[in-house]
């Protein structure tokens, strides 16, 4: 008679032996093929791939002087497998840390999470961006210390105290780096702000590696196959820039004790000429192992010394967007090079409404209204070109008068080449549909026809807006970076933009900004600029934006009239009227540039300006 009872046992026994076979061709596989611990383990023995760090790029400005250089210093890594015996306070004491310094470093270290790249296999950085002095203590005691070795490297060091928003600065590379890109592994730098991080991937080179063979005690033998496999590393490419460091600190200077930003633009190639926003920091200070106290400290700051208001700040146009106004009324058809608008009686009044001007003669046509700044002709420019039936519905107008504002440069980001540009604000029909509830006219929105009201720009986009209108109708996107080792620009930085709007119709706005230099019109709102830049054919807009405390000041403005060499906006906040510091500021910067320096009486203004300290309220600003 059959067993089955026995039969049942064969397939259970067979069964397990199945599965004990696959768990065995799992771990091999696992073993072989996904895992290289134990091809690590052989090869440390045998081999030390050591990384060749390359220099990193060093940048200059447009005249060719050196702003950023590489001085050498010096990382302690170590390979914790080779780790077996330390004696820890003498390490400690050659390091100059403490022992609790130690321990959380080597904790660090192995958490997989915050170090990906973990393996007690390779090299595993302990310390770095130690001075010559401090790696020579060290140094003479590393026979000590077996597994621990040292690697020279490069930090970044600065010609000149100035342009810390422009030029960014490097540091340790986080978690997220690592991820984001293989070719860093824990204990690299990276480019953290400004071009050190937008042009990062030029900066950087590409890593080499030696490979040194060991013998069975571990000591260095020399080049595996005499360095055949070695890899040499590849410097980073040189970047020139299309700042000028002379303008840059004296507008550096010009703003001392303020809040504000300057930026200067070349019309013809959109290039940055000078970013200045502040307060500002020196550059030197987050340099070496201090890096991160001392950003911590600039955080803290209430005045925000690390935000760069130049392409960070959203900030009402106030009067230079008069300009936008003109030129689309023009397009339009709304208003003509004569036509005057009603008389301006201290302003813009309709019904119970007014928005108030200061005296000036009435009426006026477009010039002579860009030239005195005149917020009733603008006002009714708006109101009419929101009423007018051609477009159907105050809706339908707006949208209209949008897209020419984004075609003018506001609205967006511009795409400069600097990390951190906002967009600035143009308001759209949805935006006041839905505060009004779809029941709105011009009147309701009036104020944002003199750049007021919920009108939001950067002074980057005001300076554009200058390089804008001294180019009549087109401008390139604005850029730092003016030339590349061995490569090309983004084609963005060489690529004409042109508005919406016939270049015809901008010698009339540059015949107004001509005229509030000159006063040929009557008044004379940038009259300053004529005295410090005399025998220069500068044109200028003045702004006064309305503010909770005291008014910001603002000055727009470029030079010589027809070749133009310098777009310029000057943003002071709380400076009062444009002409109080955003003119005499402005006009001095455009000196500097046009002469190479400023003459003796401009000088001695500037002087008097890097002085001045704004106070607002009863806390200096």
């Amino acid at each position: 008679m059959k067993d089955y009872q026995l039969e049942k046992r064969k397939f259970v026994i067979g069964l397990a032996a199945v599965i004990i076979v696959f768990i065995y061709i799992l771990r091999l596989f696992d073993l072989q093929i996904m895992t290289d611990d134990y091809k690590k383990n052989a090869d440390s023995n045998a081999f030390l791939n050591k990384i060749q760090y390359p220099s990193r790029g060093a940048i200059y400005d447009r005249n060719g002087k050196l702003l950023v250089f590489n001085q050498p210093a010096y990382d302690i890594t170590f390979v914790p497998r080779e780790v077996t015996q330390l004696d820890t306070a003498d390490f400690c004491r050659a390091l100059n840390i403490t022992r609790e310094q130690f321990d959380k470093r080597m904790k660090d270290v192995k958490n997989r999470w915050m170090n990906p790249g973990y393996s007690k296999y390779t090299h595993q950085t302990f310390m770095t961006q130690l001075s010559s002095e401090e790696c020579g203590v060290f140094q003479e005691k590393l026979f000590k210390f077996p597994g621990f070795y040292i690697q020279r490297r490069t930090i970044r060091q600065y010609t000149y105290n100035s342009a810390g928003h422009v030029l960014g600065d490097i540091g340790e590379v986080s978690k997220r780096d690592i991820e984001k890109d293989d070719y860093y592994i824990r204990g690299d730098y990276i480019g953290k702000q400004g071009i050190e991080r937008s042009y990062e991937t030029y900066l950087r080179g590409e890593k080499g590696v030696e490979v040194l063979l060991r013998d069975a005690h571990g000591r260095i033998q020399g080049h595996y196959m005499d360095g055949q496999l070695d890899r040499p590393s590849i410097p980073g490419k040189n970047l020139t820039l299309g700042i000028d460091i002379d303008l840059q600190m004296l507008g550096e200077r010009l703003l001392q004790h303020k809040i504000g930003a300057i930026v200067a633009i070349e019309p013809s190639t959109g290039e940055i000429l000078c970013m200045v926003s502040s307060p500002s920091f020196d550059p030197h200070i987050l340099i070496g192992r201090q890096r991160g106290k001392n950003h911590r400290l600039l955080q803290l700051d209430k005045r925000k010394p690390l935000l760069n208001r130049a392409i960070m700040g959203a900030y009402p146009p106030g009067s230079t967007f008069k300009t936008t106004q003109g030129l689309t009324f023009l397009q339009e058809g709304i208003i003509h090079e004569e036509t005057t608008l009603y008389p301006c009686s201290h302003g813009f009044s309709y019904g119970s409404l007014h928005v108030g001007c200061h005296g000036h003669a009435s009426p006026l046509s477009l010039v002579p209204a860009i030239a005195t700044s005149c917020n009733s002709y603008f006002c009714w420019g708006l109101f009419r070109m929101i009423g007018d039936r051609k477009y159907g519905s105050p809706q339908k107008a707006l949208t209209v008068w949008k897209d020419y504002m984004v075609s003018q440069g506001f609205g967006y980001k511009l795409g400069t080449d600097l990390p951190g540009e906002i967009r600035g604000f143009i308001p759209n029909a949805s935006t006041y549909d839905k505060v009004y509830r779809g029941s709105w006219n011009g009147l309701t929105i009036i104020s944002i026809a003199i750049g007021q009201g919920e009108i939001l720009a950067t002074p980057l986009q005001i300076a554009n807006l200058g390089a804008t209108i001294a180019n009549r109708g087109y401008f390139i996107t604005p850029h730092v970076v003016k030339e590349i080792q061995d490569n090309e620009l983004d084609s963005l930085y060489r690529t004409r933009r042109y508005t919406s709007i016939d270049r015809k119709y901008y010698e009339d706005i540059v015949e107004g900004m001509r005229a509030a230099v000159t006063g040929s019109t009557g008044s004379a709102t940038c009259r300053m600029v004529g005295t410090i830049l005399p025998g220069v054919e500068a044109c200028g807009k003045t702004g006064t934006a309305q503010n909770r405390g005291k008014d910001h000041s603002v000055f727009m403005g470029f030079a010589p009239m027809d070749n133009p060499k310098i777009a310029i906006a000057v943003y002071v906040e709380n400076g009062g009227f444009g002409a109080t510091f955003g003119v005499p500021i402005g006009a001095m910067m455009m000196d500097q540039y046009l002469h190479g320096k400023l003459s003796p009486e401009n000088e001695k203004l500037a002087e008097d300006f890097s002085n001045r300290v704004i106070y607002y309220g009863d806390e200096e600003r």
